[in-house]
């Protein structure tokens, strides 16, 4: 069945470099979300891309807002029906950071907001996109159609955004409660999705988590000064270690935790 590929949000920082990347490296449709300014989304993504325009699409999500969720996944299912279509390619990227370095800093709010956007956004995600990923009695075509999955992983992968502070055993100095917290429960949410995966696909599709490493973006901005230069990375860089991690991870890595280099990420 014919390909695509989402990348959820798209507008900034690691989910456009990410975007960009699979437009770049892939020939099937890319549909991209955004909240707001879906035109200029749109433009700024294909901006100096040699690629044709209608392989994209940005539509609206807000991922606070279960609502959008359900009605871009509604669309996605008018543009790629269930019995014709299959997503290959999936990248959930939110992120919210509130760095808690006490205890006394923690603030009920913001911590709530902080799950909402790493951990509940990311699941209802996978709630109403999982449809759109192959069963075990799917077809697969890579060998029949090799031109329209150029690019993309052999077996169909959802990659969530988590972050080696959500590691447990890795912690080994504190602070950052909301953050570090949302990031281990998204590991956890992602193995128990990959789990099902097991039973109704099969080794047709998986989940995994991805680590990116310090990125020069708008999350970690804050922090740069205190990162090594080697380590502090560049947004296309990352994108397409991550590209390439999830394409090169297989069927063994599956329900892990993965950083930029490839190497696996300790619960």
């Amino acid at each position: 069945m014919p390909p695509w590929s989402l990348i959820s949000p798209a507008s900034r920082g690691i989910g456009f470099a990410l975007a960009r990347r699979v437009l770049q490296t892939t020939n099937g449709p890319v549909v991209a979300t955004a909240r707001k300014d879906l035109g200029t989304v749109k433009k700024e993504l294909l901006e100096g891309l040699n690629v044709d325009e209608a392989r994209l699409t940005v539509m609206e999500i807000d991922v606070l807002n279960e609502s959008s969720i359900a009605n871009v996944a509604a669309a996605c299912k008018n543009k790629f029906p269930l019995n014709s279509h299959q997503l290959q390619f999936a990248f959930v990227v939110p992120g919210l950071l509130f760095p808690e370095k006490s205890p006394a800093q923690i603030d009920a709010e913001d911590a709530l907001l902080t799950f909402r956007t790493n951990t509940i956004g990311p699941m209802l995600m996978l709630k109403h996109f999982f449809p759109f990923l192959p069963k075990k009695n799917t077809r697969q075509t890579q060998n029949d159609d090799r031109e329209s999955f150029k690019g993309l992983p052999a077996i169909s992968t959802v990659a969530v955004m988590s972050a080696r502070v959500g590691s447990i055993t890795d912690n080994k100095l504190g602070g950052w409660y909301s953050y570090r917290a949302s990031k281990a429960a998204v590991n956890q949410v992602v193995k128990t999705f990959d789990n099902h995966l097991r039973s109704m696909s099969g080794d047709n599709a998986m989940a995994v988590t991805l680590h990116p490493g310090t990125v020069k973006t708008d999350l970690s901005k804050e922090f740069w000064g205190s990162v090594k230069k080697e380590k502090l990375f560049d947004r296309d860089f990352v994108a397409g270690r991550l590209v390439d991690v999830v394409k090169n991870v297989g069927v063994d890595g599956r329900g892990r935790c993965w950083d930029w280099d490839g190497k696996e990420v300790s619960p």
